[in-house]
């Protein structure tokens, strides 16, 4: 059972997803504009939002960006929107996962569970260490070489999964599927975030430090002076 802030202002996709929450046994809430949908989450602790897009007052996107600087709830975004470049710029700002109007119930609730497993497993994992980088999962905190690295949501994923695998190989279908709960996808969602992760790391693909890419194969993660 799950806490769930709905945020929709559509009153029947609103009260079509409340009651089949509720009769999943999650906990719900529902506000029907972005204003609203801010100050619940500084004032309860919920577990998951799923946010709309297309919002009155603000348009989701910008919400998705003022609950990343006030929260680290696992956002949902669930939206008629399909177009790829927009799927990879809210991914990017922070967004956990997204899914495209219409869809089943039966995919929401996937969907949910995968989120709820990888925020809830952050939980009680340990500091992880490779090389200069150190990662607190719990705290959701990255540092290389002792200063802070500023990371969006999404690359703390990315890094702290590879991190926990230092020296293996893993495939870009992997990650889809353990990062992004995706059993398919474009590689140029894992790119751009590559890309920026190395950009943070202070290395590129062609100098790289920790982040190795095998063509055909996969990335792996390595402290520097490692990888053959």
């Amino acid at each position: 059972m799950a806490s769930v802030l709905v945020v929709e202002d559509d009153q029947f996709v609103r009260s079509a997803l409340i009651r089949h929450l509720s009769e999943a046994a999650h906990t719900v809430r529902s506000v029907g504009t972005a204003l609203e949908a801010l100050r619940e989450v500084t004032q309860v602790g919920f577990d998951v939002v799923i946010l709309d897009l297309g919002l009155p007052d603000l348009d989701g996107a910008e919400a998705l960006k003022m609950l990343r600087g006030i929260t680290d709830v696992p956002v949902i975004i669930a939206t008629a929107r399909d177009d790829e470049s927009e799927v990879v710029r809210l991914l990017n700002a922070g967004a956990d996962d997204y899914l495209i109007k219409p869809f089943s119930v039966e995919h929401l609730s996937a969907r949910m569970a995968a989120v709820l497993r990888r925020s809830r497993g952050h939980e009680t994992s340990p500091v992880l260490r490779v090389g200069g980088l150190q990662i607190d999962i719990q705290r959701r905190q990255a540092a290389l070489d002792g200063a802070p690295l500023d990371l969006t949501r999404r690359e703390f994923d990315l890094l702290s999964f590879l991190a926990a695998r230092p020296g293996v190989v893993v495939t870009r279908r992997e990650l889809l599927a353990e990062v992004w709960q995706q059993s398919y996808g474009d590689d140029q969602t894992i790119d751009v975030h590559l890309s920026w992760l190395r950009r943070k790391l202070g290395e590129t693909a062609a100098r790289p430090r920790y982040l190795h890419t095998l063509r055909g194969v996969g990335v792996k993660l390595e402290p520097p002076g490692s990888f053959l």
